[in-house]
């Protein structure tokens, strides 16, 4: 009789344990062991326990393959999650971990492999290959795919998915590949959150801090009397300053106090909640007829316009893609938007300031061109026009369709093409958590025809949509790359550029820990292009996910280590630098209203002279809708209490020794990469810490 040792990890979340029957046999290349009930219900599988057990077997089952786990009901139906189970076999000294980190929901029963990160090439064995095969039948029938060839169970159909067109091929499954909107990015098909299965769902103290939140920061400003205040305008600009309470940072603050100066604005420019649309400026656009001596008095001395642009020094905001999109109507009133140009230059006194802005694209009589000689309010209006816009550009392309959206085709097709035992599922893992419920929620509660963007955001409704499809149908994966995007934008030798600078060193450091973690499980180029598993996940991306963007510049297949690497080095940059960069700060630039408005509720100036206090504040977001943008700001940008930080792996998904190694060099290069920067904002007025290690999430969670 030959006797295994076995620990069982239960998850450490709020009611990840179980009363049921909990079964486990243990699967070896001579045979299987005894089926071993393992405790009395009740008794063990608590929260957070690592529970000890025996399992005995008439005869050495030799190599260990496999862990089945089987739960079946005692009482009440009670969901277990299992973190991992360890098998140290009769005369030898190291325990075997199979991860395993999903829930166990029914009377059910999952068989789950040693934690060695194995490619289809690694496997040879009938029951380990049978294994693979059906675990992706499974998955694939949770997350199918409906495909041209595939006539079973088809219906040509659309419905209306609160308020947007639901596209949807199959009726017979409930998870798959589904256009949300046509020029747009596919995702996961659930009309809510509760239809996703429960390993990807939020943990219960997640979904309860997430639902508290909001509510909270809206009672705050309830209790104040200002939340209910429909259609009010504020009287004056100090009376945003009645919306600060208990909600407040230190840059918000900050903000309050510089947000008129011109300087600060184009700090903003670079290291505010959208800091990837600053380009430079070669030539005027032809559309945006500045002459010099309209900016000669912004300028150094002994200089003009001509010599500053052939130097360098000018730069622009277009947002030309804003033009003629829908605009909101809320409670009745139409609101407005538009589409700025903003020249900045680059000061020799290190100053990065606006120096002309034109509100419409097409110029004339009624589209001015304002300027920082201008009367004081006209300027100031125009600027915050600007900001305005930037509202629009940062919530929806910068953060929903960059990061959001884009990242959530890497997750389906993670799910439905790789195995957990493949290395590049095990690496994707971490930085795939909670990400498809977030989406989902945004979709039904922030976009939907009853969102949140739809009550407040002058580009609710349809305009967001079409605002969306813009970006996306010029999105590159080139622009998706740091070492591309900078140089592409001309904004390499930019100084104070803090957003790039984090950027590039994060960038970095992704890069050689991917590069080494594929180099582990790839000898070389052959091994990638071999691999059927990964050449199915980058089809499915490709072809898939991305199906309406030929353009895109993403091949349908891996040929290279080199392209591997790169492509999941921007996975992963885009689930956690970039999404910190466009979310964390969101409260920070946006809570003071008048700097980063969501909606205006009059059409921008035509006449400079015409600009009176009394128009601002009839312009400017109303009490309510200043309320709303002000909460929904918190409660998405805050830090969130179970934030995992970049390069730190709760669930140890790999198990060997040499990738453990390339793990914890990577966390040594982050801790190095957060000294410099602390170093770097040292004695700084205003900090940029958006991008420290340890503030960044390993993925896309709020």
């Amino acid at each position: 009789m030959e006797v295994y040792t076995v620990n069982v990890a239960t998850g450490t979340s709020e009611y990840s344990g179980t009363n049921n029957y909990i079964y486990v046999t243990l699967v070896g290349e001579k045979g299987e062991s005894e089926r071993t009930l393992l405790d009395n219900p009740g008794l063990d599988f608590c929260r957070g326990a690592v529970d000890q057990y025996k399992v005995t077997s008439p005869s050495h089952l030799g190599a260990l393959l496999l862990v089945r786990l089987e739960k079946q009901r005692y009482w009440l139906e009670d969901n277990w999650f299992c973190r991992y189970v360890t098998v140290q076999p009769p005369g030898e000294d190291k325990a075997l971990t199979f991860p395993c980190y999903r829930w166990l929901i029914g009377d059910i029963k999952v068989e789950i492999r040693e934690g060695t990160a194995k490619t289809l090439r690694d496997d040879s064995l009938p029951q380990l290959l049978a294994h693979r095969k059906t675990e992706l039948q499974e998955r694939q029938t949770t997350y199918r795919s409906h495909t041209p060839n595939d006539t079973t169970n088809t219906l040509d159909m659309s419905k209306v998915f609160n308020g947007f067109m639901l596209v949807s091929c199959c009726v017979s499954l409930s998870f798959r590949w589904v256009t949300w909107t046509p020029g747009m990015p596919r995702c996961i098909d659930a009309k809510t959150e509760a239809d996703l299965p429960q390993d990807v769902r939020f943990d219960n103290e997640k979904r309860s801090d997430f639902e508290h939140s909001l509510h909270y920061a809206l009672l705050e400003l309830s209790l104040k009397k200002l939340a209910i205040s429909f259609g009010k305008s504020w009287s004056d600009l100090d009376d945003f300053k009645r919306i600060f309470w208990k909600l407040r940072s230190p840059i918000a603050e900050y903000c309050m106090e510089h947000w008129k100066e011109d300087q600060f604005f184009g700090y903003q420019c670079m290291n505010g909640s959208n800091p990837r649309m600053i380009q430079r400026c070669k030539k005027l656009p032809e559309n945006f007829p500045v002459v010099p001596n309209m900016v000669q008095s912004s300028m150094a001395p002994r200089t003009n316009l001509d010599k500053e642009l052939k130097a360098g020094n000018i730069y622009l905001l277009d947002y030309a893609i804003m033009d003629g999109v829908p605009t909101n109507t809320i409670r009745g009133k139409p609101q407005y938007i538009a589409a700025p140009l903003c020249l900045l230059y680059q000061h020799p006194d290190d100053r990065f300031i606006p120096i002309a802005i034109q509100l419409e694209q097409t110029p004339g009589l009624d589209t001015p061109i304002f300027l920082p000689r201008d009367p004081p309010l006209a300027w100031l209006l125009a600027k915050m026009w600007v900001r305005h816009s930037e509202f629009q550009v940062f919530q929806l392309l910068s953060h929903l369709l960059r990061t959001h959206l884009v990242i959530e085709v890497f997750c389906v097709a993670t799910l439905r093409q790789l195995p957990a035992v493949h290395p590049i599922y095990k690496l994707m893992a971490p930085h795939l958590r909670y990400t498809l419920e977030i989406n989902c929620r945004g979709r039904t509660q922030l976009l939907s025809s009853t969102g949140i963007f739809k009550r407040v955001v002058s580009t609710g409704g349809e305009g967001l949509v079409i605002l969306a499809q813009r970006e996306y149908k010029g999105l590159t994966y080139r622009s998706l790359q740091p070492p591309n995007d900078f140089p592409d934008r001309g904004v390499s030798q930019l100084p104070n550029y803090f957003y790039r600078d984090h950027s590039l060193m994060l960038w970095e450091a992704i890069l050689s820990f991917v590069s080494g973690m594929v180099g582990l499980y790839y000898q070389s180029d052959h091994d990638v292009q071999e691999d059927l598993e990964l050449q199915a996940w980058i089809r499915d991306i490709s072809l898939e996910g991305f199906a309406e963007l030929p353009k895109f510049g993403l091949p349908s297949k891996l040929s290279t280590r080199e392209e591997l690497s790169t492509l999941l080095s921007v996975a992963i940059f885009i689930s956690s630098a970039q999404h910190a960069a466009t979310n964390n700060g969101q409260f920070d630039w946006c809570a003071w209203v008048p700097n980063t408005p969501c909606t205006m509720r009059l059409p921008h100036p035509t006449d400079k002279d015409a600009v009176t206090m009394e128009m601002i504040m009839a312009t400017l977001p109303d009490v309510s809708q200043s309320c709303v943008q002000m909460a929904i700001t918190w409660h998405l940008g805050r830090a969130q209490p179970d934030a995992i930080p970049l390069g730190q792996y709760t669930e140890e998904h790999f198990t060997e020794g040499r990738a453990q190694e390339v793990i914890d060099r990577f966390t040594a290069e982050l801790k190095e990469i957060e000294k410099h920067i602390m170093s770097q904002n040292e004695g700084l007025e205003l900090q940029y810490l958006f991008l420290l290690p340890s503030r960044i999430e390993n993925s896309i969670t709020i």
